[in-house]
């Protein structure tokens, strides 16, 4: 490749034709039995550097370039086909599965405007169409066509495919179906289209509006036509490899990401039968082929559906779903089993778990609390089908790609062993005792630091201080997350500084996220955070300490730069309610600490890196869903009788945020925390202030937290998603 005296496009093209090339001819993954992942959303991120990574160029074209591959980069859009942890997981899986040469396909939707692009404007989000798909990102079309019988209409499906490129040299497939007739035009006035029109719009966004019934009635239009087009596609293959669809268990293995897929149980029963199969044999077939992975106990995530929705939209379906939970009713007499309520609902997971062969959670406190809560009932019918498979990230991307200065200085530490095995990390703890190797460590963050205050200034015109603590909350926007919980104590944090309190060294609070646009409450705390930051920035005596910025349209790009540059993540959601997160995991792998809860992966993170490398506040899983139980809690009891929090919810709506802000928006979120604050941030914000106060104190010994970053590098390794997929396959399918 000569890639010298050429611009940056040029050198992209170059770089994304050598890419194609190498994809092009490297050998297939390949096995008779082969793994269909299907999912709703594969956050993938851009796709050159990763790629070159994993064929193991990065070095030698890097070499080659006056510049930084990022820089290359930006000439590549994003893939807008995800939002948050479930996408990234998703995309994470998939490099695994093809380092690791296992025969797997993911299987998902062709989103062509995304989630939304995010924008700020008068300090509140606004959603506007996410256009990606160009001819320089690493998508092509293929000729396979499938007819998907929705309702009343037939529509065409076409199919468009990536090439996963693993670090074993082969090459898996992510198929993304989309709608021939799909019209990008019918969108006006920002993300707003005729949700009635589905040969038109039923491929145009991920998880369209559903506040209204079209659309939620698009919802199920949508997880029907990935799970149609994904069943002929696996039925296909398998017939095609020799199965007589009475076996295709020992052809096929479906792996459904949450409950977004969950139709396509009934539909390979529907066609199967269709093709000449007995019923209890193809129901028993799609049992031992179905496998089902949840990821929240959130009742809003659990999906069900009214039964008149899907007479309306798969009325083909309905008749084998009434089988389905009529076998159930003749089997058990226990009415929360059901597929089919008493008010006529269809529940989505309780499908999944009686016609699959494997139930897993994320993370094991997430995987007990479905078993001893919130699926117990399933648990004690099936106890052998419940499993946990604990989450995992890339360390291609999350390091290598991320982080390349740290990479490398590993790589000089211990050399590359790690790249392959990541238990290797742990090699590191050796040298937690040289004080040269501990000052490299805080060099190489605050070199991260000063590419993100760069990539901000670009992207954004904001000014960041890369002196200060970098504190970061960057997740979807969720009232379980809590970023409500931050803000208030960034509040007070604004007040005690007004008031002489100044701290050692200056803060800067980053939030990153897209809050869903019929989620009210989620934008409103956004809405906050951005008055907060317009206070703060124009307050002479309080900026030069404390900062917060909040990230315009997170994706996995500027996620990329800020995990290299955290010093402290906060990992705060509400006990028992995060399954995983994945962030925790992204930012100990960059050196990054954690402010957080005993949930989630939270759980085995502490486990690994000890008390004193973590910073864990709250209360516990189990005294949460005791108090959710008993419906005892009042908000107003801890507004009334805390000094700290009466403070800083009063300051929502006072004079110096509605300078900036919206009464009706911040008088919303005001009343939500006093009259029902639902994710319990008042009973926390006292062992949160404490634990935060504390490790803003404990950065200041640059030694001691260097050690700590040490210590959260050299455990991480356990994190990466190439032994939960090794843990996936071993235990469930067999590959």
């Amino acid at each position: 490749m000569d890639l010298k005296d050429k611009n940056t496009k040029d050198i992209y093209n170059t770089l994304y034709n050598e890419i194609e090339n190498i994809t092009r001819n490297a050998p297939q993954c390949h096995d008779k039995k082969k793994l269909y992942y299907i999912s709703a959303e594969f956050l993938t991120g851009k796709m050159l550097v990763n790629s070159l990574i994993n064929a193991g160029l990065y070095d030698k074209v890097q070499q080659k370039l006056n510049t930084s591959l990022c820089e290359i980069e930006n000439e590549e859009h994003e893939p807008s086909l995800g939002n948050g942890g479930l996408g990234r997981l998703a995309a994470c899986f998939m490099d695994s599965m093809a380092n690791l040469s296992l025969n797997a396909e993911g299987m998902g939707l062709n989103y062509h405007f995304g989630l939304f692009r995010q924008e700020f404007a008068d300090n509140k989000q606004v959603e506007k169409p996410n256009p990606w798909i160009h001819k320089n990102v690493f998508l092509k079309k293929t000729p396979l066509t499938y007819n998907v019988e929705l309702g009343n209409l037939t529509l065409r499906a076409n199919t468009w495919q990536m090439d996963i490129l693993g670090r074993s040299g082969k090459v898996n497939k992510l198929t993304l179906f989309d709608v021939e007739s799909v019209d990008e035009s019918i969108v006006k006035n920002g993300i707003e289209f005729d949700k009635t029109d589905y040969a038109k719009n039923l491929t145009l966004f991920l998880y369209p509006d559903d506040s209204d019934e079209n659309g939620r009635l698009l919802r199920v239009y949508q997880e029907y036509f990935m799970a149609s087009c994904s069943a002929q596609k696996i039925i296909d293959e398998c017939i095609k490899k020799g199965s007589t669809l009475d076996n295709i268990h020992e052809y096929a293995v479906v792996q459904i990401n949450d409950t977004h897929p969950s139709l396509i149980i009934p539909e390979l029963i529907r066609l199967i039968i269709q093709r000449g199969v007995n019923p209890d044999i193809a129901i028993d077939t799609v049992s031992k082929t179905v496998a089902y992975t949840n990821h929240t106990i959130l009742a809003e995530a659990l999906e069900k559906w009214p039964i008149d929705y899907l007479k309306k939209a798969v009325p083909n379906l309905v008749p084998i779903i009434e089988m389905l939970d009529a076998r159930i009713k003749n089997k058990f007499s226990d009415p929360s089993v059901y597929i089919i309520d008493s008010k006529n609902t269809v529940h989505m997971a309780h499908m999944d778990i009686h016609y699959s062969f494997s139930i897993n959670g994320v993370a094991s406190v997430h995987t007990e609390i479905l078993k001893t809560s919130e699926l117990s009932n399933f648990y004690k019918i099936y106890p052998d089908k419940f499993n946990n498979k604990t989450n995992g990230i890339s360390f291609s991307r999350w390091l290598c790609k991320a982080n390349p200065l740290l990479s490398n200085y590993i790589e000089r530490l211990i050399g590359s062993c790690f790249c392959k095995d990541s238990s290797k990390l742990e090699t590191l703890s050796k040298y937690s005792q040289d004080q040269d190797v501990l000052k490299k460590l805080c060099d190489i963050k605050h070199q991260n630091k000063i590419r993100l205050k760069k990539f901000l200034k670009e992207s954004q015109g904001i000014e960041i201080n890369e002196n200060a603590v970098f504190d970061m909350q960057i997740k979807r926007l969720h009232e379980y997350k809590r970023q409500q919980m931050n803000v208030l104590y960034l509040i007070n944090m604004y007040l005690d500084i007004k008031n002489g309190k100044v701290p050692t060294r200056p803060i800067c609070a980053f939030f990153a996220g897209k809050a869903a646009p019929a989620y009210t409450i989620a934008k409103d705390i956004i809405h906050m955070i951005l008055c907060l930051a317009k206070v703060i920035q124009n307050d002479e005596k309080v900026r030069e300490h404390l900062n917060v910025v909040m990230i315009e349209n997170y994706d996995v790009t500027s996620a990329e730069v800020l995990m290299s540059a955290c010093d402290i993540s906060e990992q705060i959601s509400l006990a028992s309610r995060e399954a995983s997160g994945t962030g925790n995991m992204k930012a100990i792998l960059n050196g990054g600490v954690i402010l957080g809860t005993e949930d989630g992966a939270n759980v085995e993170i502490h486990s690994l890196v000890g008390d004193d490398n973590i910073y864990i506040f709250g209360d516990s899983a189990d005294t949460v869903i005791q108090r959710y139980k008993n419906r005892d809690y009042v908000s107003r009891k801890y507004y009334d009788t805390n000094p700290r929090i009466k403070q800083a919810v009063d300051f929502i709506t006072s004079d110096a945020m509605l300078t900036y802000g919206d009464r009706t928006s911040l008088g919303r979120l005001q009343n939500e925390l006093l009259n029902k604050d639902w994710f319990m941030t008042f009973p926390d914000f006292e062992s949160y202030t404490a634990a935060r106060d504390k490790i803003y104190r404990d950065y200041e010994n640059r030694c001691e937290w260097a050690k700590k970053m040490l210590v959260n590098i050299s455990k991480s390794g356990f994190f990466s998603s190439d032994r939960t997929i090794a843990q996936y396959n071993s235990d469930i399918w067999h590959l």
